[in-house]
């Protein structure tokens, strides 16, 4: 293995772990759980309402992970699940949820957009670029696992 691409690996690594870091330092300043916080910053990414399977498919977490959070959601009234299509459900935020979302995730959303404010539109394109690139090539590898 080349040592100059290993140190890399070793950076690129100690960056996300950093950066899952700072989502939970931001959970905690703002009263919710990691797995409440991604639920809800998914709802607010998707608008006020979104299928359940949404959640799942871009969060990134486990179901019952997410199962989990949504049912302590429904339990403090910040939404509710209604039957969409077939067996899918619906999120739909209460208006304590739509308070709640603003008092928690818009904040870590607003912050996330203060973060690039220093940064050139096409350095954005290019992190993102790399990032899709990366994501990409490693998912390619991890199928040879």
């Amino acid at each position: 293995m080349n040592k100059k691409n290993f140190d890399k690996i070793h950076k690129i690594n100690y960056l996300s772990s950093e950066m899952d870091a700072l989502y939970h330092k931001s959970s905690l300043k703002l009263g919710i759980t990691d797995s409440v916080s991604i639920v809800l910053y998914t709802i607010y990414d998707m608008g006020e309402t979104c299928q359940l399977s949404d959640i799942y498919k871009k969060s990134g977490i486990s179901k019952q992970t997410v199962n989990s959070a949504i049912r302590n959601l429904e339990n403090d009234d910040i939404l509710y699940l209604k039957k969409y299509k077939g067996r899918s459900k619906k999120i739909i935020l209460t208006e304590k949820g739509k308070e709640h979302i603003n008092n928690t995730v818009v904040k870590l959303y607003e912050a996330e957009l203060k973060s690039f404010e220093s940064w050139s539109s096409k350095e954005i394109d290019t992190y993102i670029f790399l990032m899709e690139k990366y994501v990409k090539c490693f998912r390619e590898q991890i199928n040879f696992l």
